[in-house]
């Protein structure tokens, strides 16, 4: 009885502890004028629910607080916002003090001179050097070439094959993005690239605590591996003086006073800002396409007439070209609805360099303000029968241009890969759909937070069409 007794005891003091740990972190940030909210515990705050919870925690927390509240994510304190005409106005208005606000593991593990990372003269600077190297031209005469002849390789004998989708999009996003950064060597540095990079990718979304075994450590780890093989990379290239018309070829070129010079650092983040921001949505809007496609026979019907009809009109042997894209015009509406339905961007970040006035509450500096756009995908004012796989309601070009339309950003940090991450799917979902039937096997579950997966992987049966 007695030591029974002591159990209650010390249950009740640990509870009572937690429970005065909980007010005093609220009472730190019961400041006059922030919006409501919970913030959690300290340090950690509410991270552990937002990553679970995911959609479930957002919508618990507006329907107590409103579409405005605060909270403690990923390592700082964050004002949530999932109101549609405020998302726009801050998505709009990053001179007036709303700078990208990306949790500290994303800057630490991407580097600070990444272009999402930066802003003001810098921003500019680093977007003009990206949008050159990925502008409509530049996808038409060099990458689009490269592309193509990656695609028919990468998925050639598939037959008969059972295969993990989930892994092989992983893999074709990365080698594809590799292929068109450094074309010479991309077959040599990929195996030993691949999985730094696969490391480097899960601890971006990840608490900053350093220690051993973390999704932080292992990511800024393989950063630091990453840096190794593209520095020898960019030494052995300045070493042979050979031009190269790639990515990584151009970065380093000097021979336009108009460009800004950029540092072999800058270079490397920018390399990996590429292969970062193309991978994860190309490979998981790929995979995700294969699903739903399989899933709606009439979708996949529609989606191969068209890539059949290119085909008819080709050699075996010729590849896609510039206006072939342009007349796919059912699989860009493909590609728009699984990126709505899967939701892979559930928003965007931003931080106050100075105290100011949103919605009628005080905002302090360097508190960040998660722009969380993932409803507006279900709005069934703007999609009617939201939760319908419907690629045709995107044939309408008005929706594209609609002002929520926020699937690849807003402003001035609109996705600048847009295009070239639906030439790559486009190229993709043609030599797939063209070459192969498929069938899925085991019907595994998917996740669609914090990232859209599935956990243990998605096998199809593949056969020739």
């Amino acid at each position: 009885m007695g030591v029974l007794m002591v159990i209650v005891g010390v249950f009740v003091m640990v509870l009572c502890m937690c429970t005065a740990v909980l007010r005093w972190n609220e009472m730190r940030y019961r400041k006059k004028g922030l919006p409501p909210g919970t913030m959690g515990w300290p340090v950690f705050g509410e991270t552990t629910e937002f990553l679970k919870q995911g959609p479930n925690f957002m919508k618990n927390q507006r329907a107590r607080y409103g579409s405005f509240f605060k909270s403690h994510i990923l390592g700082c304190p964050t004002v949530v916002s999932m109101d549609p005409e405020l998302n726009r106005y801050i998505l709009m208005n990053e001179a007036k003090g709303l700078v990208p606000g990306y949790p500290q593991s994303m800057l630490d593990i991407l580097g600070k001179c990444n272009i999402a990372a930066v802003h003001g003269s810098t921003h500019k600077q680093m977007r003009g050097a990206l949008l050159a190297l990925i502008s409509p031209t530049m996808i038409r005469q060099q990458l689009l070439p490269k592309i193509d002849e990656f695609m028919r390789a990468f998925l050639s004998n598939w037959d008969n094959q059972v295969i993990n989708i989930q892994d092989r999009t992983k893999e074709m996003a990365f080698l594809s993005s590799l292929k068109q950064i450094a074309s010479a060597e991309s077959s040599s540095v990929a195996e030993q690239f691949m999985p730094e990079f696969f490391k480097l990718v899960l601890g971006t979304l990840s608490l900053p605590i350093d220690l051993p075994g973390t999704n932080y450590r292992r990511g800024f780890q393989a950063r630091q591996n990453i840096l190794k093989i593209l520095g020898q990379l960019i030494e052995k290239r300045r070493d042979s003086e050979e031009s190269h018309k790639d990515m990584l070829g151009y970065l380093m070129r000097n021979d336009d006073n108009n460009r800004h010079k950029l540092s072999d650092d800058e270079i490397i983040d920018q390399i990996i800002t590429i292969l970062y921001s193309g991978y994860e949505t190309v490979s998981t809007t790929s995979m995700m396409a294969v699903k739903y496609l399989h899933d709606h026979p009439t979708v996949l019907e529609e989606l191969r007439k068209e890539h059949m009809g290119i085909r008819e009109r080709k050699r075996a042997d010729e590849p896609i070209e510039w206006n072939d894209l342009k007349s796919m015009r059912f699989t860009r509406a493909v590609i728009f609805e699984t990126s709505r339905l899967a939701t892979i961007v559930n928003g965007v970040l931003r931080k106050t360099t100075q105290e100011m006035e949103l919605n009628g509450y005080v905002i302090p500096k360097g508190w960040r303000i998660y722009v969380y756009t993932r409803e507006v995908n279900y709005d069934p004012f703007l999609y009617p029968d939201p939760l319908a796989f419907n690629p045709w309601r995107w044939m309408d070009k008005g929706l594209e241009s609609q002002n929520y339309f926020l699937i690849f950003g807003g402003g001035t940090r609109q996705c600048p890969g847009k295009e070239l991450g639906i030439a790559e799917i486009s190229t993709f979902l043609h030599y797939f759909v063209t070459r192969y039937r498929w069938e899925e096997v085991g019907g595994e579950k998917l996740m669609k937070f914090p990232r859209v997966e599935a956990p243990n992987g998605l096998h199809i049966r593949v056969s020739s069409y």
